[in-house]
């Protein structure tokens, strides 16, 4: 199973390049959408990192496909500037799935 990096950052496509991850650089929803499906049709991709600004930007059609499928598995990465997302995201995948808050 391979990587697979969507990013709206150079550096940071630059920068998983150099370890070895292949990626796309996309700025537009539809340019994230079309992406995600490509990646998806490889076959053979089994985590897709998008970078947090994009994420948001899709957020409600990734949280649907995490509730459909498991693989390829989608995780939010943040960019090269840090990320944009302030609340603890460990803590409110636990509050969401269980109902409980620790």
């Amino acid at each position: 199973m391979k990587l697979f990096l969507i990013s709206d950052n150079v550096d940071t496509l630059v920068g998983m390049r150099l370890a070895g991850i292949k990626g796309v650089l996309v700025h537009e929803k539809d340019e994230v959408l079309q992406a995600l499906k490509n990646a998806k049709a490889q076959g053979d991709v089994g985590i897709i990192l998008i970078t947090e600004k994009l994420y948001l930007m899709v957020k409600d059609y990734l949280d649907e496909q995490k509730l459909k499928t498991h693989i390829p598995l989608i995780v939010e990465i943040p960019d090269r500037h840090g990320t944009v997302l302030k609340e603890e995201r460990i803590t409110r995948y636990i509050r969401e799935a269980i109902g409980l808050k620790i």
